[in-house]
């Protein structure tokens, strides 16, 4: 950036070539700057001169016979023997010089190059605008409220575009999803700040939600930006000393800190940063939605939401409102937005409002003694209680502290009276002379009371309209097994606190969540000893080579695992169902052995639950045996399994390797532990084993295996796997 000596006589004029073009969709004034355009009006107005580029530019102040030497020397600046930001902004600054025209003082004060366009950036206290209707920003630190308030207030005021340009959110980027009236937008998300303000150059205003810590580094971050203007602080207790190098920075760049400790500002019908006047309802309350006459700023932003509806009842309403804050020291003070509200032409009348402590209002006083403000001004400063207390009183903020006779409330009231404010008697005495100082402005017309308008409705959210009884809308999930809406999560109406205070086991959560219902201690440890015994079963079974290979392979858990699962079955694991429902269909419809045999056999459907591939007659599977003990010891009743094992009679009478297997055997015993629990129906049992439950037994015991093959192959770092070319027959 290039400073201009506000004391020079410039001369400006606007630019030929159309705005329209202009990448920053702002009203700035603006030419072209490209080089064919920049060396026809600089040679035809300023003589070639000897002087290098360099040398001119190392001795470079403000003065303006510099600029033009500079500028003179095109090839040497064309050559790019000095970096381009710098040889654009000079060129750009010395085409200004020789375009002529006029340009009053002290209004501009410095440039702004976006890809060989100029713009020249307003002096804030002298054109008295911080917002407008295009306005857009930035808002660091998602929070998703205030970002809706904001453009529910777009909407609102029938803004064409959000106001939120990007979200910054340190370490994350994608979307976030909002609304915008009835439309669902997707706005960015940036990682840092210098991302989000490349991405959007229009973007000028910064709006920091981070917390006291991170708030100063991440407000200096953005001032730095050559495309932030303002930047408003929320947080409340940054440091007094990293607020002075905020504020500091902020002046010598003609930039404005909103804050610390601010709900931030609004200009009605245009912007407002974040939280600022609340809700919907007490926005169009206030008539924010359109603008009106009045200037309003204060220390306080609960205050000021008080004082926009006072504003409202007694006048058109504001134009602009500005909390700057309750911190000692504010970016701008209220004298600061005074100054600026007296050169907005739209804004009639001022209204103040600050407070005991410090001596901000005297800033304000002095304006007033000079005649550097020109409108009517009304003002109250709040805390002329504090005189009733023996001691320093300390109220809400932090610069807001009784201190000496002429930080008190009285002190500055008086002073501001005699000054040529409006300062009523007391606070409730305020809105009268609001409304008394608005109408006679109106008496000498010298405002026209703005004409009311209709607000558009915002369409209510779809949740809030739920609480509220106003909507009905159908769910898109039931669920009957847990609950976690509570101060606890249960299962099946079980609080978890009792399910552990009681010492029950797996089998017993178990027994809550699938079946939604506690089952008898025997069912819940049969279940138990079904997962144990199911748990794993060497390395050379399906499920746990393909674990083992997708381990080995580098994969992670969850990919191994799932790989081992897939191959749960008909043939592995995964006929326990299948073993259930046969003999269950088998046994009720009273079917012999031999029957139940030779007519699967005929529909060529092996018998599911008999057969195993290495055990034997003479070598039975030890789980088989386990579990048909336990349901000897522990069931009423074991009339299916008892079925169970005369079907293996019978085929093992066939051949020796035709023994019930443990998918038979746990199949056929949860029939028995399902009907004689007396706990289930017959329609119940028919579904339970129809879903598929009985599968889910062993794809949870299962994984428990599969989830060790995988650590060991890790612990063990097996390289990949890759198969014996000897174990393959290659045939044609």
């Amino acid at each position: 950036m290039i400073s201009v000596n506000d004391d020079e006589d410039l001369h400006f004029r606007k630019a030929e070539f159309d705005p329209n073009d202009c990448p920053l969709d702002c009203s700035r004034p603006c030419m072209d700057i490209s080089p064919a355009n920049a060396i026809l009006n600089l040679r035809a107005a300023i003589g070639a001169k000897d002087a290098s580029f360099r040398d001119l530019w190392n001795g470079l102040g403000d003065s303006i016979d510099n600029l033009r030497l500079v500028a003179a020397n095109l090839d040497g600046a064309m050559s790019g023997d000095i970096g381009r930001g710098a040889t654009v902004e000079a060129i750009a600054f010395a085409s200004y010089i020789a375009a002529g025209g006029i340009k009053p003082k002290g209004l501009w004060t410095k440039l702004f190059v976006f890809k060989s366009k100029v713009c020249l950036w307003p002096n804030i206290t002298a054109t008295g605008q911080l917002f407008s209707k295009t306005t857009r920003a930035l808002f660091y630190n998602y929070k998703q409220l205030p970002i809706q308030r904001m453009l529910d207030f777009d909407f609102l005021c029938g803004r064409e575009t959000p106001s939120v340009a990007g979200i910054i959110n340190p370490g994350s980027e994608g979307f976030q999803k909002l609304f915008f009236g009835q439309d669902e937008i997707a706005i960015p998300v940036h990682s840092t700040i210098e991302a989000a303000c490349s991405a959007h150059p229009t973007a000028d205003v910064f709006i920091n939600f981070a917390s006291f810590r991170s708030a100063a580094a991440s407000s200096l971050a953005a001032l730095k930006q050559p495309t932030i203007r303002v930047v408003a602080i929320i947080a409340e207790g940054v440091p007094e000393s990293d607020t002075k190098q905020l504020i500091g920075y902020a002046k010598a760049n003609n930039k404005v800190v909103i804050g610390p400790a601010t709900v931030g500002g609004i200009q009605a019908g245009a912007f407002k940063i974040g939280d600022t006047a609340g809700t919907t309802d007490n926005i169009i309350h206030c008539k924010l939605y359109r603008p009106g006459s009045v200037g309003f700023v204060s220390k306080s932003g609960g205050m000021s939401n008080e004082l926009y509806n006072t504003i409202a009842r007694v006048t058109d309403g504001i134009y602009e409102g500005i909390a700057i804050g309750g911190d000692v020291f504010p970016g701008l003070t209220l004298s600061d937005h005074v100054l600026r509200f007296n050169n907005i032409p739209q804004v009639k009348m001022i209204v103040v409002l600050g407070e005991l402590g410090g001596h901000d209002e005297y800033s304000l006083v002095e304006a007033l003694k000079q005649g550097k403000i020109n409108k009517p001004v009304v003002a109250w400063v709040s805390g002329t209680c504090a005189r009733l207390f023996k001691s320093e009183v300390q109220f809400g903020h932090a610069g807001a502290k009784s201190g000496g006779e002429m930080e008190s409330a009285q002190a500055k009231n008086q002073a501001l009276r005699e000054a040529g404010a409006v300062v009523p008697t007391s606070y409730e005495a305020f809105e009268g002379a609001i409304k008394e100082t608005f109408e006679k402005l109106v008496d000498e017309r010298k405002i026209t009371p703005v004409k009311e308008l209709i607000p558009p409705q915002i369409p209510e959210d779809l949740n809030t309209a739920i609480k509220s009884g106003k909507v009905r809308a159908p769910t898109h999930i039931i669920s009957t097994i847990s609950d976690e809406r509570g101060e606890e999560p249960t299962y099946a109406r079980v609080p978890m606190s009792s399910i552990v205070e009681q010492g029950l086991g797996v089998g017993d959560v178990i027994s809550l969540l699938w079946f939604k219902r506690s089952l008898p201690h025997y069912c819940a440890r049969f279940i138990e000893i079904c997962i144990m015994l199911c748990a794993d079963h060497g390395p050379c079974v399906s499920g746990a080579h393909n674990t083992i290979v997708t381990a080995r392979a580098g994969k992670d858990l969850v990919s191994s695992l799932v790989s081992g699962l897939l191959t749960i079955g008909p043939r592995f694991g995964g006929a326990i169902d299948d073993a259930a429902r046969y003999f269950k269909d088998a046994y009720e419809k009273g079917l012999t052995p031999y029957e139940f045999v030779e007519n699967m056999k005929k529909k060529g459907i092996r018998v599911p639950g008999i057969g195993h591939r290495i055990k034997r007659s003479d070598n039975r599977d030890k789980r088989v045996e386990l579990l048909q003990r336990y349901a000897r010891s522990n069931f009423p009743s074991v009339k299916y399994m008892e079925y169970a094992v005369e079907v293996e009679t019978y085929t093992l009478s066939k051949a020796n390797s035709l023994v019930l297997n443990v998918d038979g055997a746990i199949g056929s015993l949860f029939l028995d532990l399902l009907a004689g629990s007396g706990m289930f129906t017959k329609q119940e049992i028919d579904e339970i084993v129809g879903i598929g439950y009985l599968n889910g037994l062993f794809v949870l015991a299962r994984s428990i295996g599969l989830i060790g093959h995988t650590f060991d192959q890790k612990r063990l770092k097996q390289p990949l796997y890759r198969h014996p070319w000897e174990d393959v027959l290659y045939t044609k």
